[in-house]
């Protein structure tokens, strides 16, 4: 009883501790007893209605309700059927020469294999905001969802971008980049096609006209050694025409 009445005094004075911490005061008023036993105490006491949860009483600053992040993992029930179903980016730090780095942006359009490349100075999410202005008119078929890895050029200023397009935004689960598997893999083409046998002096204004040339050549010519079935060829050469008739960077 002794240890009943001293448990309800102490839970009184701190409504929110429990069995743990009401101990140690207990111990404080010269009465021993073992954490399990004030724990099944104050659970009868609290079936008997003696003890009750104190009611909140919010006096700290209001906390602004967390939303949803834009970003999200793709979901298992998502299909992808066709062009622009799902377009994977990622960046490739590459060293040509010492002291030289260049930050290499690709995208990678799944179905169709189609890709959009741009090298700038630094690989931030201005940057990759900015891609996103290059990628657009260059992809022939329009973009419903950007899936991209946890990589810092892709956070804020990117996500805000793809969020004001109302582009969808996949991005990967941690340390799983094989999901982005196909970008992954154009990304190794580029390096040992162009970058590591190209014959530019890897000036910004230079490399990117090289680049652009060489995405020209990649998209229209390399793909076509591929084999495709007859009717993603056909899908194919529909896409070449109507880059074509765009000509915005022939």
């Amino acid at each position: 009883m002794k240890l009943a009445e001293a448990g309800i005094k102490l839970r009184e004075g701190y409504p929110r501790w429990g069995k743990d911490k009401l101990v140690i005061l207990l111990r404080r008023e010269r009465i021993a007893s073992p954490a399990s036993t004030v724990g099944r105490i104050l659970k009868k006491l609290k079936e008997r209605g003696v003890l009750k949860k104190p009611l909140p009483n919010h006096i700290s600053a209001r906390k602004s309700q967390r939303q949803r992040p834009y970003a999200v993992r793709k979901s298992k029930d998502y299909v992808v059927k066709e062009q622009g179903d799902i377009v994977e980016v990622d960046t490739l730090d590459v060293r040509p020469l010492p002291g030289v780095a260049v930050k290499h942006f690709t995208a990678r359009d799944i179905i169709s294999r189609w890709d959009v490349l741009e090298a700038y100075t630094r690989a931030i999410s201005h940057t990759a905001a900015a891609f996103i202005d290059t990628l657009l008119p260059r992809m022939p078929f329009p973009i419903k969802p950007i899936q991209v890895d946890r990589g810092a050029e892709f956070q804020d200023t990117f996500k805000r971008e793809c969020q004001r397009r109302s582009i969808k935004l996949f991005v990967l689960p941690p340390y799983l980049p094989k999901f982005n598997g196909h970008v992954e893999r154009t990304q190794r083409t580029h390096t040992e096609e162009f970058y590591e046998v190209t014959a530019t002096s890897f000036e910004m204004a230079e490399l990117t006209q090289a680049l652009l040339e060489w995405e020209r050549i990649y998209n229209t010519v390399y793909d076509l050694t591929r084999h495709w079935d007859t009717s993603l060829h056909r899908n194919f050469w529909s896409t070449i025409n109507k880059i074509r008739e765009r000509r915005k960077y022939y």
